[in-house]
């Protein structure tokens, strides 16, 4: 009984092993898409044809679209490379060929082959791939290689695995991607120009370019940058015949973005119609023309935003260092601030859309290196002092520690901020002077600022003075040079002393405090109040009372 028992576990654990085979067999796709035939106009395939994996199906692709002596085979052939089932078998011989060398051209002008990113194996399974990839250790029958911007829907280049009944599966051109090949080649094939050229200037030069490429590239930039030059005088022209302060600021600031547009719709244009350059040229200039659309852009937005705040503001119209324009000195550093994040924003923004038009991490292995966060490192290495600089310009923003207009002391310096740019301040000197500072060297340094918070200040005139001098008679002197000073630029009367603050064996140090209402103009109030009380000392002095140290030069150095 106990046998029958064990057989009959035996029966049903070989039943269920079975029932998992035969599911998950069933799960797993196929390695290839089974066909009746396969390209039934063509005949059979001739025996040098290795179509049996993507790599040697590509090669052999890329070769039809050199001269036609490069391949030895006969007239018809190069259709084997290409999945033409959806073709009529009474043209597939004569398209064929055509097919085949108009996608190897538009692969030549538009992609830049990374043969190493090819598999080469029949199975198509990607030895490279990642354990959390979803394709990881599975055989492929469909591998997509790259896409091509067609009228502004990506169309893919793909191999697909194919096996007709009876014979072996090869790796061909996909259906669909046969179907694209006419509207690609004439969006990308050869202009009416470059078919005109003589043969001479079509063979090859060097870096696999055309000598036409090689003479064509600087025509087209020197054309360009004559028509920006063009356009600059014409709106240098135009910006003269404009009367209204406005009207002449949106010209000034449409100039520079204009010239740019026009270089890059040149550009555009010329790689468009006149020359369809190879994919090399085509991943350098295309990014350039994408920046230059998306700069010019984004130029026009901040600058003609900057003119309108600044038509309604009116703050390059007002002095904001005088006292009553308090409130306004904070509301022009807010928006100097909203100006630096909206340039930020509007420099992001545009960032994202020349990578992703230009496709630029698809060719010359940027992919691994985006992937691998390299080329972050790489960008925010080759920024960290602009990027500390305008975090920095936003922290002063924010904080208000300097606000435009304010009167600080940087380094000895009496100055006022006149501008609080990106990665500079711009503080303007007592004496007329401007000094540029680094945002970053401005923060980390201690700065006095006489205009934060409570803009009533005291300056303090510090004499040396011999110890019998009489104090009170010095009080009563800086009492008659208050009353013979501006009271609109004095602060309360009642602030104001005399002061011995120490002594040694020159003399006694005497510290006259002077309130002052603003801080921007108690630099003129204390030098007109120094300069009114020495003339008050020097007179005691006529009179026969010694008020000063008669100590010599050398000993006082």
């Amino acid at each position: 009984m106990r046998q029958f028992f064990d057989l009959g576990l035996m029966a049903l654990a070989a039943l269920w092993l079975l029932l998992i085979g035969g599911i998950a067999h069933a799960q797993t796709p196929s390695p290839w898409f089974e066909v009746e035939s396969l390209n039934d106009g063509l005949g059979p395939a001739p025996d040098w044809m290795d179509r049996s994996t993507p790599r040697a199906t590509m090669e052999l692709l890329m070769r039809a679209g050199q001269r036609r002596d490069t391949l030895p085979e006969p007239p018809g052939q190069l259709g084997h490379l290409l999945n033409l089932n959806d073709l009529e078998p009474s043209v597939q011989r004569a398209a064929g060929d055509r097919l085949a060398r108009d996608l190897s051209t538009v692969i030549a002008r538009r992609v830049i082959v990374d043969w190493g990113q090819i598999i080469d194996r029949p199975d198509g399974l990607d030895a490279l791939e990642t354990s959390n990839a979803a394709t990881a250790g599975m055989p492929r029958r469909s591998l997509l290689l790259w896409e091509i911007d067609l009228d502004g829907v990506p169309s893919a280049i793909r191999l697909e695995r194919v096996k007709p009944e009876g014979g072996d599966p090869v790796w061909v051109i996909s259906g669909r991607t046969v179907q694209n090949i006419a509207p690609l080649y004439a969006a990308y094939g050869p202009t009416g120009f470059e078919k005109w050229l003589p043969d001479s200037l079509r063979e090859p030069a060097f870096w696999r370019l055309m000598w036409w490429e090689v003479i064509g590239v600087p025509l087209l930039i020197l054309l360009a940058l004559l028509s920006g030059w063009a356009m600059s005088r014409l709106l240098n022209r135009v910006g003269r015949l404009a009367s209204h302060r406005v009207t002449s600021a949106v010209f000034r600031s449409a100039r520079i973005p204009l010239l740019i547009a026009t270089v890059a719709l040149v550009l555009s244009v010329g790689m468009q119609t006149i020359f369809v350059f190879s994919g090399r040229l085509n991943s350098v200039l295309s990014p350039l023309v994408a920046a230059g659309f998306v700069t010019a852009a984004l130029m026009l937005i901040v600058n003609v935003i900057e003119v309108i705040l600044d038509e309604i503001t009116g703050f390059e119209q007002m002095d904001l260092t005088r006292q009553q324009f308090d409130e306004t000195r904070t509301r022009a550093t807010r928006i100097a601030a909203v100006r630096r994040l909206l340039v930020i924003v509007v420099f992001l923004f545009g960032f994202g859309i020349v990578l992703s038009s230009a496709n630029l991490f698809r060719t010359y292995g940027f992919s691994l290196l985006a992937s691998a966060g390299v080329l972050t490192l790489i960008f925010g290495f080759a920024a960290r002092t602009i990027l500390s600089n305008i975090l920095s310009s936003l922290q002063i923003a924010l904080n208000q520690s300097a606000r435009i207009g304010d009167r600080v002391v940087y380094k000895g310096a009496l100055c006022h901020v006149e501008r609080i740019n990106f990665t500079y301040v711009q503080l303007h000197s007592w004496d007329g002077t401007r000094l540029v500072v680094p945002v970053n060297e401005f923060t980390s340094t201690t700065f006095e600022n006489w205009t934060l918070k409570e803009p009533e200040m005291l300056r303090v005139l510090k004499f040396k003075l011999v110890p019998s001098v009489d104090v009170d008679r010095l009080r009563k002197c800086l009492d008659e040079v208050l009353d013979e000073l501006d009271q609109e630029e004095l602060d309360d009367r009642d602030k104001a002393s005399v002061s011995v603050t120490g002594q040694d064996a020159f003399g006694i140090d005497v510290w006259f405090m002077v309130p002052c209402r603003d801080p921007n103009t108690s630099w003129d109030v204390a030098c007109n109040a120094r300069e009114r009380l020495l003339a008050r000392l020097a007179r005691i002095e006529e009179e026969g009372t010694a008020v000063f140290p008669d100590v010599p030069a050398r000993e006082a150095a």
